[in-house]
């Protein structure tokens, strides 16, 4: 099982000595995200500090741009990085879309189903040089003069994986996409029962095989030195899911997981501003099933334990208590 780390530096210009160092902790890749920052400029920093770790977007969101614009920027970091860098597309949620990004909102399955199908029409359009004639739905792409042409990529088109937590944004990631990124907020038994039958689906109705596609699930670990210490960095991982499940996309888990009257109490306090009173709406059982904590070592074992016959990484949402070091012992625990 792979593991990947989460490039999250404070600024964008540490993003490079960052995931130099992620690099040299033994990490397989670095994830970027689009939160205060663009997900794309750190890794092309990434890309000149490191040698080895797959670069990937963890996830850039898809509906606050357009295929073209995508498929330039990942065919360019894909050279960049000589080959390393996968385009990791998601959807964000309405309000975002709408409000923040004042971007156009429907049928988000349906529309990133086509937004990858035009990148790879784009990209094959580039390498093959033939006509560029996507007609779609939602994303027409018609025109490309040779001008605005960057030619085949010497280190082949980038893999793309997608985001999803409902069955219907998996099946479209089993049908169309090189890689899955399960969200946080999941636990054991989604997994196995929602979201990888739903992967299975997809990867049917598209035709491929399993081994076409790679399963990164993304992880919340908590690590310390002893009880205290990791006592603060669950704190720190109840507070992440609190917000998580306030968000009407992610009721589901918390039902499938026995909460059924979670989400909306979570829901409701977030919209009054109450951040640090919905910490302590997260039950403890409920952190146990969707969070990975101990000691590093112990951490690592049961990261191995929790995903390792399910998934061919694990990406590691790190709230680290003790000394930085310490996660080198939980990659080499979860091997």
């Amino acid at each position: 099982m792979k593991i990947d780390g989460a490039l999250m530096a404070a600024t964008p210009e540490a993003s490079g000595a960052l995931a130099r160092e992620l690099e040299e902790q033994g990490h397989d890749g670095v994830y970027s995200f689009e939160g205060p920052h663009d997900p794309f400029f750190p890794l092309l920093l990434a890309a000149q500090t490191t040698k080895r770790v797959e670069l990937a977007t963890g996830v850039a969101i898809a509906f606050a741009r357009n295929p073209m614009i995508c498929a330039q920027i990942a065919h360019d970091l894909q050279r960049l990085s000589s080959g390393r860098f996968i385009l990791g597309l998601g959807t964000q949620i309405r309000p975002h879309i709408e409000r923040r990004f004042s971007q156009s909102w429907s049928r988000p399955a349906s529309r990133m189903r086509e937004f990858v199908l035009a990148i790879r029409a784009i990209w094959a359009c580039w390498r093959d040089g033939g006509k560029l004639d996507f007609r779609g739905e939602f994303y027409t792409h018609t025109l490309m003069t040779p001008m605005f042409s960057p030619g085949p990529n010497p280190f082949g088109d980038p893999r793309i994986f997608l985001a999803g937590v409902g069955s219907r944004m998996i099946e479209v990631c089993g049908e169309v996409a090189d890689g899955f990124f399960v969200h946080p907020l999941h636990t054991p038994s989604y997994l196995r029962e929602i979201a990888l039958p739903a992967l299975e689906r997809g990867l049917a109705a598209g035709g491929r095989e399993r081994d076409r596609l790679e399963v990164c699930c993304q992880t919340i670990v908590c690590i310390g030195s002893n009880d205290e210490e990791i006592a603060r960095a669950r704190n720190k991982a109840r507070a992440q899911l609190s917000f998580y499940g306030s968000t009407p996309a992610y009721g589901g888990v918390l039902e499938h997981a026995g909460h059924d009257d979670l989400h909306p109490e979570l829901n409701r306090m977030s919209k009054q501003g109450k951040w640090l009173e919905m910490n302590g709406l997260i039950p403890d059982d409920l952190l146990d099933e969707v969070v990975v904590s101990g000691t590093p070592s112990g951490a690592g074992a049961r990261l191995r334990e929790r995903n390792g016959a399910l998934v061919e990484r694990s990406g590691l949402g790190l709230y680290n208590e003790t000394e930085p070091d310490a996660v080198v012992d939980l990659i080499r625990a979860s091997r």
